[in-house]
C-alpha cells in the first residue's frame, strides 16, 4: 500500500488553478489506486515553527551535542515531527502557484522545516551530501500567469519549477511528472481551455502512476 502526501501551497481555496489540477490528479488516483492511503498538508494552515536564530541555535545545540537545553531540545523536537510526517509518504503530490517567478513563502517555510540532517539527508567529508528519500516520487501541479513552457520566451524567468526538482533531487525523490495550467492571465475562452487541458492530463498522469 501506498501512502500519498498532498502539500498544497496555494491560499486561493475554490479559485486555485494548481490546486484544481492536483484535486483530479488526487481523484483520477484514488480510482486507478483505491488500497493507497492520502493526506493533504495545508502549508497555510499548518502550524509550523519559525526558523529564526533560536531554531538555529538549538539545531546547532541538539546536533553538535552541545549540552542543549531542554527548551532548544523541545524546539528542535518540533521541526522534526513535521519531517517525519513528510518523509513517510512514498508518492507526493504538490499544488504550486507561481509567486514573482518563484514559490510562495510558505511553502518556502515549510520546505526549510522538513528538510532537516539526518531526517532526509546527511553529509560526510567523505561522501559529502547524501540523500535519504531515495525511492519516492513526486508529482508537481504547478500554475502560472504567464507561459513559462519549454521554448518560450520566458522560459528561463521560471524560478517555480527548477527550485522544486532541485530540491526533491536534494533528497532524493524523483520528479516523476509535472502540469503546468498556465497561462491563467489571459481571456475567460482560453483559460477555460487551458484548464481544461491542464486537468485532463493531471488525470491520464495520475492513471499512469
Amino acid at each position: 500500500m501506498t501512502h500519498v502526501l498532498h502539500i498544497g501551497a496555494s491560499p486561493g481555496g475554490a479559485d486555485s488553478r494548481s490546486l484544481a489540477l492536483a484535486d483530479a490528479f488526487l481523484d483520477a488516483w484514488r480510482e486507478a489506486h483505491p488500497e493507497d492511503t492520502q493526506e493533504t498538508v495545508d502549508v497555510w494552515n499548518l502550524e509550523l515553527p519559525e526558523f529564526d536564530a533560536s531554531m538555529i541555535a538549538a539545531k546547532f545545540a541538539v546536533l553538535r551535542a552541545q549540552n542543549a537545553t531542554a527548551g532548544q531540545r523541545a524546539q528542535w523536537e518540533r521541526a522534526v515531527r513535521v519531517s517525519q510526517q513528510f518523509n513517510r509518504a512514498d508518492v507526493y503530490v504538490f499544488s504550486v502557484p507561481m509567486w514573482n517567478y518563484g514559490l510562495p513563502y510558505r511553502l518556502k517555510h515549510y520546505i526549510d522545516i522538513v528538510t532537516l540532517p539526518g531526517q532526509n539527508w546527511r553529509w560526510s567529508r567523505d561522501e559529502g551530501y547524501q540523500p535519504l528519500l531515495g525511492g519516492k516520487r513526486a508529482f508537481l501541479m504547478y500554475s502560472s500567469a504567464g507561459d513559462f513552457s519549454e521554448g518560450a520566451v520566458t522560459q528561463y524567468e521560471d524560478f517555480q519549477k527548477p527550485y522544486m526538482r532541485q530540491w526533491l533531487r536534494f533528497l532524493g525523490i524523483e520528479t516523476a511528472g509535472e502540469i503546468a495550467l498556465a497561462p491563467t492571465l489571459t481571456d475567460p475562452e482560453n483559460l477555460a481551455r487551458v484548464k481544461e487541458d491542464a486537468i485532463g492530463r493531471a488525470r491520464r498522469l495520475a492513471v499512469q502512476g
